[in-house]
């Protein structure tokens, strides 16, 4: 192929908002169609915490960046005494909280490549999101896609770092709540994911009583946790971290 054609064809593809290079294969899906196009936040909070990561990947030490929504954000502020927990845990482990409340999986794959990896290149990935995809009246499949792309897209932008992907955590009281079982049906999905550079762990099974319940007492509004809620999963999540990506 000669230079001039490649050149317009590189301009094509860019001049139509699409990425220049191929996406990387993932053993699972696809899940659906399409996922939704990378879209960027406006809320004020939103953008905040997005500008507060864009400055932390570049200023802060870490070795794991761990990206979701609220589930992840609101882990280190303090309510619902969360905050200790985080501390307790995460900091000694490198672990840099990069959760924006709200965030859908098409909000996550726009801040990949508006600088929320423009630091150094971590030693593992923790990835939970996709149960705000669900709650806007995404079915399964479509959320499961979502995850799936922004798989894609951390395997593109970082090929040497392993990623932990996480389960969805249980919503609502009991087992026969609609977007439990919708969470039920992605992490089924997901999990198929896991290779030899992905990890799949379903870290919310702790969460639940031998009837499936959730109770208020962990998860106040029955989506996040309160400091007893996330106590029940760092067992199950520390012991991941330090066997992905070693002890700091």
């Amino acid at each position: 192929m000669g230079f001039v054609r490649f050149a317009a064809i590189v301009l094509a593809v860019l001049a139509a908002g699409l990425p220049a290079h191929a996406q990387t294969q993932l053993r699972c899906g696809p899940f659906n169609p399409t996922a939704a196009a990378p879209a960027p936040r406006v809320d004020f909070w939103a953008v905040k915490s997005f500008e507060r990561i864009n400055e932390q990947v570049k200023t802060v030490p870490y070795r794991v960046l761990f990206f979701g929504d609220s589930i992840t954000e609101r882990w280190q502020m303090p309510l619902w005494d969360a905050k200790p927990v985080w501390d307790a845990n995460m900091p000694k482990r490198g672990v840099l909280n990069a959760g924006v409340s709200g965030d859908r999986t098409e909000h996550l794959r726009w801040r990949l490549d508006h600088g929320n990896l423009d630091g150094p290149a971590p030693k593992g990935v923790i990835l939970m999101i996709g149960t705000n995809d669900l709650a806007s009246g995404r079915p399964p499949a479509e959320a499961a896609e979502g995850i799936r792309a922004t798989l894609s897209r951390l395997r593109d932008q970082l090929p040497t770092s392993r990623i932990l992907l996480l389960g969805l955590t249980p919503r609502g009281a009991t087992p026969d709540d609609p977007l439990r079982q919708a969470v039920g049906v992605v992490n089924g999905m997901i999990q198929t994911c896991a290779d030899g550079s992905i990890a799949y762990a379903d870290v919310g099974s702790g969460l639940l009583d031998a009837k499936g319940g959730l109770s208020r007492e962990l998860s106040p509004d029955l989506l996040h946790f309160s400091g007893a809620g996330y106590a029940r999963i760092v067992p199950k999540l520390d012991p991941l971290i330090d066997r992905l990506f070693g002890s700091p």
